[in-house]
């Protein structure tokens, strides 16, 4: 590690590098190509970042891009990667789609160093030959699971076939799928596989919490939760529809609440993340697309609205807690079937799934108990009564207790039972108008 890094990482506070940092170190400043695996949470992007700037020749033009999923895991890496390379007078430029092109190609004259994009995006601008590729010594693909599948993967591989042939290949991902072990086919390149994710001990205790919830309570399930301390999540939803009415009623309701969705422009998505990361807002709506990879220190749950379908989908949601040593608390959402659904998904996973129960205000994992109250146990009480009473002598009425008959000194007004048959009258003001008319009619016709 440069002397420059070293320092700055004792003054962010890190005492030693995570196993991911430590491991694909050497092979990316030797100009290997490299798949990391390391779970979510696990420093990736510091991973990357640090060999990459190391290689790099300020004021030499683009010689680095990275590639992410989403708009803002492309600004988050571009913030981190630019924390580093101010160190070594290197530029790094955020090339996403949503923000405005005219202004992202002014910032292409200055010849950055470093571009952090998104494909589309990126793509478009290499297409218009604004963004000139010809320099680039380094292609990384970060959360590549996501990335090379569908017509992304396309778009990437065009990316790549505007480089030199030689250039050099980062992957990173913190699950493992089929085309992962498949890049030479697609790239031309062998690939270096560094894989960590058992020997990482980065991530704090997660728990998995089930919570049996019907589709139409689950907002105000969401209510209930917003009323214990200092809770806040990041709620994923599967249906962007479903979000937006949730979002919608919050917004009337004057819920401390925000939503994050693909379909809003870069600024409001800005600040709807700003805004749940300074704690100005404790629930973020969000879908799997929106929220990918996304780092948000110290939070306290995920809740899973709808739930996921695949366990790479749930690996990658639940990877937003329980980050860098932190504990964190997962909730699923669901009825019996749902739940049972998901059990039947993660049956082959190290994860531990416990019902959860909400009680007052807080959840728990013991089941409630139904108290009763005194009066009612009383109420509920069978009092049994002996069939024969006793004939009384005079005008003495029994009273019965229990089993016993008893004879009171003195009668014992018996009180007058209603009558079930009869009808209480109710006045009718329709009744009282035809009776009026009548009166009319009749006046009328002696007229």
């Amino acid at each position: 590690m440069l002397k420059q890094f070293e320092a700055h990482f004792k003054d962010l506070g890190y005492t030693e590098p995570t196993a991911i940092q430590t491991a694909v170190y050497e092979p990316l400043v030797g100009d290997q190509n490299v798949l990391g695996l390391a779970p979510t949470g696990s420093g990736k992007t510091v991973a990357f970042t640090l060999p990459a700037l190391a290689n790099l020749m300020p004021g030499e033009g683009t010689q680095l891009i990275v590639l992410e999923p989403s708009q803002e895991l492309a600004i988050q890496t571009s913030r981190v990667m630019r924390d580093w390379a101010k160190l070594l007078d290197l530029k790094v430029v955020a090339l996403t789609g949503g923000a405005n092109v005219k202004r992202q190609t002014e910032r292409l004259k200055k010849r950055p160093e470093v571009v952090v994009g998104t494909p589309g995006r990126v793509l478009n601008l290499v297409t218009d030959r604004k963004l000139k590729l010809h320099l680039v010594s380094l292609l990384i693909v970060d959360e590549a699971d996501d990335l090379l599948t569908g017509d992304t993967l396309d778009t990437v591989r065009s990316i790549a076939q505007d480089m030199p042939a030689d250039v050099q290949l980062g992957f990173f991902s913190a699950t493992d799928t089929p085309i992962l072990h498949e890049l030479e086919q697609w790239f031309g390149q062998a690939v270096n596989r560094i894989d960590v994710r058992q020997e990482d001990q980065t991530q704090g205790v997660v728990r998995h919490g089930l919570l049996q919830v019907g589709m139409g309570k689950r907002d105000q399930m969401l209510k209930r939760m917003l009323a214990m301390p200092n809770f806040r999540a990041l709620v994923f939803f599967k249906q962007a529809n479903t979000l937006r009415q949730t979002a919608t009623r919050f917004y009337h309701e004057h819920m401390s609440a925000a939503s994050l969705t693909s379909d809003l422009r870069q600024v409001q998505r800005e600040k709807a993340l700003q805004d749940f990361r300074l704690g100005r807002t404790r629930l973020l709506l969000t879908t799997d697309v929106a929220a990918r990879g996304l780092d948000i220190p110290k939070l306290p749950a995920v809740i899973n609205y709808d739930l996921p379908t695949s366990v790479n989908e749930y690996v990658h949601r639940v990877g937003r807690t329980g980050r860098m040593g932190e504990p964190g608390q997962v909730i699923s959402l669901g009825d019996d079937h749902d739940l049972r659904d998901l059990k039947k998904l993660l049956k082959d996973t190290d994860y531990d799934l416990v019902p959860l129960y909400f009680s007052g205000r807080s959840l728990t994992t013991e089941k409630p108990v139904a108290t009763v109250a005194p009066q009612a146990k009383a109420a509920e009480k069978p009092v049994s009564v002996s069939a024969e009473v006793t004939q009384s002598k005079g005008d003495r009425q029994p009273v019965v207790v229990g089993k016993t008959t008893q004879a009171s000194g003195a009668a014992q007004p018996q009180k007058q039972q209603p009558n079930p048959t009869k009808k209480k009258k109710h006045k009718n003001r329709h009744t009282k108008n035809k009776g009026m008319r009548k009166k009319w009619r009749d006046r009328d016709a002696q007229q």
